[in-house]
């Protein structure tokens, strides 16, 4: 695959260069998305790493407090669009007004809306990076420089599609371990007995994420626990089901969740079975907080996690498979351990926060200079 491969695991220990060395940008940071979702995530704590970087940033988004409230705690420039839909000219029309004013070394679009919004440049010399976490249809990224794959799938799509190598670029997201200064979880605040085993899934509550499968998988674990953070459509129809099957007592349903890495601290297993998935950033939030963690092999997980040594991959949609690994790992200590050292090992060289400033930072210094 010939893409441009910033972030190895080789690199990120041995880079002699420190952050300090590079010039510091102007970046025009621009998020449609949704109200909560992974990528969104990834959004957030990329904005937040770069400004402790000293880059300026001025980041364009919808009206979500929540993500407005996080961003500007760290002391980030907003501001909010609507990202309407085909009848929405406005958001284009005050992109324009916006390039011109904070005059940019760097435009980054997240996803397809906010790229497609995105005015022709009419003679100004910002260079604009995409970064695509999906298959998106290139229709809507016409005035694009430089395309960021997070999967080396999304980069061979990406290819296949016409996006020459000089413009294609790879790296992954990156996982945030625990703060000392955040709130430590416990499980008596959220009614779990002590002795039981604890399962986590940090999701959305969405057909996509399989969650219906996991809690199908808990009527045949009468010792474990199930934390579900997340938040979406699917809430109700969970709940029903939780009911159904029995376990509904057994299940906490916490809502969206800022504490992802207190929350993996306090559990015991993380599960991430999702039926379709480009990348997914749980597995390395696992891996960076010592939890051992099961996905699916759907498209994203199934390129990371190398089973058995960092962690465990069932296949899709199947429960009696899940229930399986679970129960392995509940009744092998050196199986966890093993697990947890070696994601671990894969986070800190290929996953973390370090690595992928310095990533993005040879990204920036390659397409403003080119």
């Amino acid at each position: 695959m010939t893409i441009s491969v910033l972030a190895k695991s080789s690199n990120a220990k041995k880079a002699g260069y420190m952050a300090s060395k590079y010039k510091k940008l102007r970046i025009l940071q621009i998020m449609a998305g949704a109200r909560f979702g992974g990528a969104e995530t990834a959004f957030a704590d990329t904005c937040i790493a770069l400004h402790k970087e000293g880059h300026e940033q001025l980041i364009v988004t919808r009206n979500y407090p929540e993500r407005l409230t996080r961003l500007k705690d760290e002391g980030l420039k907003i501001r909010t669009l609507p990202f309407g839909g085909k009848i929405d000219i406005y958001t284009s029309f005050a992109l324009n007004k916006i390039i011109d004013d904070f005059k940019p070394d760097i435009v980054q679009t997240w996803m397809a809306r906010a790229t497609s919004k995105m005015p022709a440049k009419k003679g100004r010399s910002h260079k604009v990076l995409s970064r695509l976490g999906n298959y998106y249809n290139l229709k809507y990224f016409k005035n694009t420089d430089h395309f960021l794959g997070i999967t080396p799938a999304i980069c061979d799509y990406l290819r296949k599609e016409g996006v020459q190598k000089d413009q294609l670029h790879f790296f992954p997201n990156f996982a945030e371990t625990f703060d000392e200064k955040q709130k430590k979880v416990s499980r008596s605040d959220l009614d779990t007995p002590e002795d039981a085993t604890v399962l986590l899934t940090l999701a959305r509550y969405h057909t996509s994420k399989a969650l219906d499968v996991t809690i199908k998988a808990l009527k045949e674990l009468p010792d474990a626990y199930l934390w579900c953070a997340g938040q979406g459509p699917e809430e109700e129809n969970l709940k029903f089901l939780a009911k159904t099957e029995g376990v509904i007592d057994r299940i906490r349903f916490l809502g969206w969740r800022d504490d992802r890495s207190s929350l993996l601290q306090a559990s015991d297993i993380c599960l991430f079975v999702s039926r379709y998935e480009p990348f997914g950033t749980v597995f390395v939030q696992a891996w960076a907080n010592k939890t051992p963690v099961i996905v699916s092999d759907a498209d994203g997980p199934k390129q990371f996690v190398q089973d058995g040594k960092d962690g465990i991959i069932i296949p899709k949609d199947n429960v009696e498979e899940l229930v399986t690994a679970i129960r392995a790992l509940q009744g092998n200590e050196k199986l966890s351990e093993k697990l947890v050292n070696n994601g671990f090992k894969r986070y800190e060289n290929e996953f973390s926060k370090k690595s992928a400033m310095q990533a993005y930072q040879k990204l920036y210094e390659k397409i403003t200079t080119s």
